[in-house]
């Protein structure tokens, strides 16, 4: 799930990016992967809250949509279940979480 907040004074929305435990179970990291960080495998785990959730935040630019996946453990992808919407992905039968601002 994410939140958005647009800003008044420049072109950015933050986003709050939330995976929740329930969804997910026991993992011990989660990587948000996608166009804004160039499908980069190596990118650092998003925070894992004492509840047991993950969290990240991140600017992303206005008027643009972006494809992005978790990666759960470094072995489960998963797609966000409140995206905006879902796209094809290069790989058949697997489509890529979109989120719009």
């Amino acid at each position: 799930m994410f939140t958005k907040k647009y800003l008044k004074t420049k072109p950015v929305c933050k986003v709050f990016f939330k995976v929740l435990k329930k969804n997910i179970g026991p993992a011990q990291t989660v990587k948000i992967i996608g166009e804004f960080n160039n499908w980069d495998m190596e990118v650092l785990p998003m925070k894992k809250l004492k509840n047991g959730d993950f969290s990240y935040n991140i600017d992303l630019e206005k008027d643009k949509a972006y494809q992005f996946r978790y990666l759960v453990d470094g072995k489960k992808w998963m797609n966000d279940e409140n995206a905006d919407a879902y796209l094809p992905s290069p790989f058949p039968g697997i489509d890529n979480s979109v989120i719009a601002l």
